[in-house]
């Protein structure tokens, strides 16, 4: 059930940026307090947060992080204006992006991540413009280990409604649609399965192979928009 590997394309997806463990915490802490905010501060009742505290656990975000950052988005009404944007476009030689990010200034972020594509050899397109290149799905990724058997972690995926299981060089990746994705994810959970990523993700339908000279010039634009505090997740289909 394998194919090219999905994780090995995600895994970097954020750059070398945030090998920083300080800025993951920020970031997933963001994304936390937006979650609290559109559907409440209760992970049983708001599927979202659940979803995102599942993400942060596989960080390895200490729950006193994780439960300071409910707190402050309860807390917070200067919160209020912050808002998901998500924006489109191409890198060089046509890399579809897709770039998930949390602001309280669209104009501002909106020109920021304009300007980065643009100094990098792409250009910021319409919504819906590469979108459609890509499939929302669950990952839930499993690091190799002597205590994982392979045979067994893929019935029991299976069993708990994964949609694809597959073996890569370090880790085991199982796919799920979005919908069952929190559902098979504890039920993983529940055998005593361990993750390396938990998250909902926009995985390419295919993958676009670059020159040298054309992956450095985009390996440059993925740091910028890593670099930027507002930028949450980049999604792209360069085939590294």
């Amino acid at each position: 059930m394998s194919g090219h590997s999905k994780w090995a394309n995600i895994k970097n997806k954020k750059g070398k940026a945030d090998a920083a463990k300080g800025k993951i915490f920020t970031k997933i802490g963001r994304e936390i307090q937006i979650a609290v905010k559109s559907g409440g501060p209760d992970p049983a009742s708001n599927s979202k947060l659940k979803d995102v505290i599942a993400k942060a656990k596989a960080a390895n975000i200490p729950n006193d992080n994780i439960q300071r950052s409910i707190k402050k988005a309860i807390g917070e009404g200067s919160n209020d204006n912050i808002e998901e944007v998500v924006y489109e476009g191409y890198g060089p030689a046509g890399v579809a992006v897709i770039v998930e990010a949390v602001t309280d200034n669209r104009n501002r972020t909106a020109a920021e991540i304009r300007h980065i594509f643009d100094k990098n050899g792409g250009n910021l397109g319409a919504t819906g413009c590469v979108s459609f290149m890509f499939d929302k799905k669950g990952m839930i990724v499993v690091e190799k280990s002597d205590s994982v058997d392979e045979d067994t972690l893929m019935m029991d995926a299976l069993d708990c409604g994964a949609d694809d299981f597959s073996s890569e060089d370090e880790v085991y990746e199982i796919i799920t649609d979005p919908v069952s994705f929190s559902s098979v994810r504890d039920a993983l959970e529940e055998k005593g399965y361990t993750f390396v990523e938990a998250e909902v993700s926009m995985i390419p339908q295919n993958y676009v192979k670059l020159e040298e000279e054309q992956a450095t010039k985009f390996e440059k634009l993925l740091d910028m928009l890593d670099d930027n505090d507002d930028v949450m997740e980049v999604y792209h289909n360069w085939e590294e």
